[in-house]
């Protein structure tokens, strides 16, 4: 346990040691201006649907740079980000304005996955009251979306049962199948899941599953940060369902 003095020491120590990195990023960026490393986080289910296809196209242009990639859960790539451990990351949105800057790229509703042995699969569309009685299948906490999906519940006046959390989609959308409770997806993952066996529900008051690219305000920006900030500008995927 520090004391107040030492906190304060601790604090700025911390500061002196990001200004010593940013120093040594803009030494690096003069002698080699097509060359970098970039440390990114992102949650596996933006990995698998983008990041690929993204990276292609952006080391056609920029060979030579490099990147370190954490899979981890949203809330967790905003703390590291905010820490300076990440140069940036892709989170689903909110993100805390004045600690980042964002960039949205992509935008998705959430559906319901629920088994066709299931009696709410017959409706055409779903109520957040109608899970209140209801076992729900969750991401873990550290995805952005178990914390909207429970804010979501307690603003229609209950605290949903959780039956299971899980950081794979694959998993959850097994355990549906089995008819062992209902999940909340975004579309492009509700869009692989076993249709033999599952359904998707649209919901009447739509949830957004909005995807930025956030970095920390006020930080010195690398070249190659800045070279694929602009391709992600260029090439963002944004499109409203």
């Amino acid at each position: 346990m520090l004391t107040d003095a030492g906190e304060i020491v601790f604090e700025r120590a911390l500061k002196i040691i990001q200004m010593v990195d940013e120093v040594h990023l803009v030494l690096e960026d003069l002698e080699h201006l097509k060359k970098g490393h970039l440390k990114l986080g992102m949650p596996p289910l933006i990995g698998i649907l983008f990041f690929p296809k993204l990276m292609k196209g952006f080391q056609q242009f920029f060979p030579q740079i490099t990147f370190q990639l954490d899979e981890i859960g949203a809330n967790v790539v905003k703390e590291r980000v905010l820490s300076g451990d990440l140069d940036g990351g892709f989170v689903m949105l909110p993100a805390h304005d004045e600690d980042y800057d964002v960039l949205p790229f992509v935008e998705n509703n959430v559906v319901a996955i629920v088994s066709k042995e299931h009696a709410l699969s017959k409706v055409q569309q779903l109520s957040v009251s109608q899970l209140e009685n209801e076992s729900l299948l969750l991401f873990s906490e550290d995805f952005t979306l178990h914390d909207r999906i429970i804010q979501e519940c307690q603003d229609y006046g209950f605290e949903p049962h959780i039956a299971f959390e899980s950081s794979q989609w694959e998993f959850i959308s097994q355990m549906v199948e089995h008819n062992l409770g209902i999940a909340l997806f975004p579309e492009p993952f509700a869009e692989k899941v076993n249709h033999e066996k599952v359904c998707t529900i649209a919901l009447e008051k739509p949830i957004l599953w909005q995807i930025a690219f956030i970095s920390k305000k006020n930080r010195y920006r690398s070249r190659a940060m800045q070279e694929f900030i602009h391709y992600i500008q260029k090439h963002s995927i944004l499109e409203s369902k």
